[in-house]
């Protein structure tokens, strides 16, 4: 599965905390606050994001982007310490 993840870190040490974790998961940083991985499973990524919940707090924004899950993008967004998804369907395709 690719994933990847932007960042909007609200403070210098939550910044260098997660940019120190991301590489152990295997993200590679590909622009400024960007990271993408493209050997990620489920429960890495359910781990990934405890570990994002321990280092973060209200002030940081990230965005997660996997595809495909299911067929489908999904997009998670953990913001004042909420995680949120989306899922988008393409709509030429039958669902299953």
């Amino acid at each position: 599965m690719f994933v990847s993840i932007v960042c909007d870190m609200g403070s210098e040490d939550s910044r260098a905390s997660l940019y120190n974790l991301l590489p152990q998961y295997g993200f590679e940083k590909v622009q400024k606050a960007c990271f993408e991985c493209t050997g990620l499973n489920d429960q890495r990524l359910a781990a990934l994001k405890r570990d994002i919940d321990r280092m973060t707090d209200s002030y940081d924004t990230i965005r997660i982007y996997q595809y495909p899950l299911e067929g489908t993008l999904a997009i998670t967004t953990l913001k004042s310490n909420k995680w949120r998804r989306i899922i988008i369907r393409d709509p030429s395709r039958p669902r299953e």
